[in-house]
């Protein structure tokens, strides 16, 4: 694994020669054995790119594991959200775009972007959402960028349809009692991938007949396999699972057993999808391109997302002479210097 490590970091993840090699590949020619596959780099980067080494790109996965395992002391160190991910994502953005004076629509469709004398509209089911506007962002999935993108905004705008999805299931078991007493697990030589606490962060300690319940996620990416199966099925398939790596488990009641899919929770970091990503700028003046799925040089993660709305941002202001300087780290580790 050392000298694979090596061999590595050695490499830039912005080469246009590393998004057209798969990762599994460069794994057997640097003496990965199967085991050495699944202990470390699937470990990790099924969890980070939602693909395995066979299916994921040499570029985005030398940028993971420069970035989370090789660029410094503390790389790998694993944090996690101990608040509802609600609360993070939506209640306090939200607050923070309510106290900047930003209106926020929900459950609002926008259905075309037209552009008339250089100035943009959003347009809903019921007509135009807001007066004319100098810069627009689309921050949506790839394929509703597309539907959305005018004439001549995009050269090859049909390549946003060959950037792929993949799936994520997650498993949410309740117990009766404690069964875990760890934050979080990995788990190797096993169907299971990854299991959460999640006890505190759902509320559920403090409901009222809670009593000891226990509430674990298992998060699984890249389930392909299994992210159509029924719920009895997966129960079947899981619960007994857990029960081996747990042995607290067994003989705890399951009071709750449910499943959440999402069919398509990221895009697939196959090899060649770099040269699909589009940048923020299009081509049509004011109109602009976010989300993880574009060309930020990061996989589908939530750091990936938010660096493609500071790009888009970033862009927008320049364009309206209002520059502003983002301090990003580099792709694959380095100083917001070397970003810049």
């Amino acid at each position: 694994m050392g000298r694979a490590a090596l061999a590595l970091g050695r490499l830039d993840p912005l080469d246009p020669a590393l998004d057209a090699e798969d990762f599994a590949g460069w794994l057997r020619r640097h003496g990965q054995s199967p085991r050495a596959v699944e202990a470390l780099w699937d470990l990790v980067g099924v969890a980070t790119l939602n693909a395995t080494a066979r299916d994921a790109s040499l570029g985005l996965a030398a940028m993971v594991f420069k970035t989370g395992l090789l660029s410094e002391a503390g790389a790998a160190d694993i944090g996690w959200a101990s608040a509802p991910l609600g609360e993070l994502h939506d209640t306090l953005a939200r607050a923070a775009l309510d106290a900047a004076g930003v209106r926020t629509e929900l459950r609002t469709r926008v259905t075309a972007v037209t552009a008339d004398g250089g100035r943009w509209t959003a347009h809903t089911d019921r007509g135009p959402l807001h007066e004319p506007v100098d810069t627009v962002v689309l921050a949506v999935p790839q394929r509703d960028a597309h539907a959305l993108l005018p004439d001549g905004a995009l050269d090859d705008p049909d390549r946003l349809l060959r950037i792929g999805t993949a799936p994520i299931l997650n498993l949410h078991v309740v117990y009766d009692r404690t069964v875990l007493r760890r934050p979080f697990f990995a788990a190797l030589g096993s169907p299971v991938q990854w299991v959460f606490d999640r006890t505190d962060a759902s509320g559920l300690r403090d409901a009222p007949g809670a009593g000891d319940s226990q509430y674990l996620a298992v998060s699984q990416s890249a389930a392909q396999d299994d992210i159509d199966r029924p719920v009895a099925e997966l129960r079947a398939r899981y619960l007994p699972e857990l029960e081996r790596l747990l042995p607290a488990a067994r003989g705890a009641e399951v009071r709750d057993f449910f499943v959440t899919r999402e069919r398509t929770a990221t895009f697939a970091p196959v090899p060649g999808v770099g040269r699909l990503r589009p940048n923020a700028p299009t081509n049509a003046p004011g109109l602009y391109l976010a989300g993880a799925w574009t060309a930020t040089g990061w996989p589908a993660t939530m750091e990936g997302a938010v660096r493609s709305g500071l790009t888009a941002a970033r862009a927008a202001l320049s364009e309206t002479g209002r520059p502003h300087v983002i301090p990003l780290p580099a792709v694959g580790g380095g100083t917001p210097k070397e970003a810049a």
